[in-house]
């Protein structure tokens, strides 16, 4: 049994727990595929880069939380009767490393996307306001930009302000993107030590096993040998003691 909350774990309930977000997380990281196919066309909007960004975080926090229950799971008291803990321990690691080496693939897509995005908007922007295209645009700007113009200026610097505005709001999704990459990768390093460390303990256990099993038969057989040893001495009419 494992504590949370001061209250007891069963171990097959926290197995539950975890196939379960398993589950989830490969079924919404499915969900974030759809949409992150859909980037950079026409059914692109806002609204569906916002549904992206909660998924994403609904998956990280599912990580998460799959992560600590694993640790849970891997506390618990493993002896060699309890082996098959163990192999149930690995197998939930494999699939649950599975599914985060996906979802983590899903991420860089979507942050790749996000970039993408944030180029484009930037080279929209420079090509509205003339920046790079007109050689005449600069420090100095043409008379054709500006008092010919008066009004379509007024309409660029909006747009500029829109793109500015679009930039930041994906920048700081592709910040979030990779703060959510780092701890995914965060959570492949606990699965690692986890593995590692609860292979040594196994190994530990079997090898305290073997050597009390051996420590058991050599006391058998010298108990054996004692026995023998003194119906004979008995029968001899001498008395001996065994040491």
């Amino acid at each position: 049994m494992s504590y949370q909350s001061g209250k007891m774990q069963d171990p097959d309930q926290l197995a539950q727990k975890i196939i379960s977000n398993i589950q989830k997380i490969s079924q919404q990281t499915s969900d974030i595929q759809r949409i992150i196919n859909q980037l950079g066309t026409p059914q692109d909007t806002a609204e569906l880069r916002q549904q992206l960004q909660e998924k994403q975080q609904n998956v990280s926090h599912l990580a998460k939380e799959t992560d600590r229950h694993l640790k849970e799971f891997g506390s618990l008291p493993v002896t060699a009767e309890q082996r098959q803990r163990k192999i149930q321990r690995d197998r939930l690691v494999k699939d649950f490393s599975d599914a985060l080496a996906v979802f983590q693939r899903a991420q860089r897509q979507a942050a790749q996307k996000e970039k993408e995005f944030v180029a484009r908007v930037r080279a929209s922007s420079r090509v509205s306001a003339g920046i790079g295209d007109d050689p005449f645009y600069g420090e100095s700007p043409s008379p054709f930009h500006s008092e010919s113009q008066p009004q379509a200026q007024v309409q660029e610097d909006a747009i500029t302000e829109d793109d500015l505005r679009l930039i930041q709001e994906r920048e700081n999704a592709i910040r979030q993107l990779e703060s959510d990459i780092t701890d995914i990768n965060d959570i492949f390093k606990d699965l690692a030590m986890m593995v590692h460390e609860q292979g040594e303990m196994i190994d530990s256990i079997e090898a305290n096993v073997e050597s009390a099993d051996v420590h058991v038969q050599s006391g058998t057989q010298q108990l054996a040998r004692a026995a023998d040893y003194q119906v004979i001495t008995l029968q001899s009419g001498t008395v001996a003691c065994w040491v």
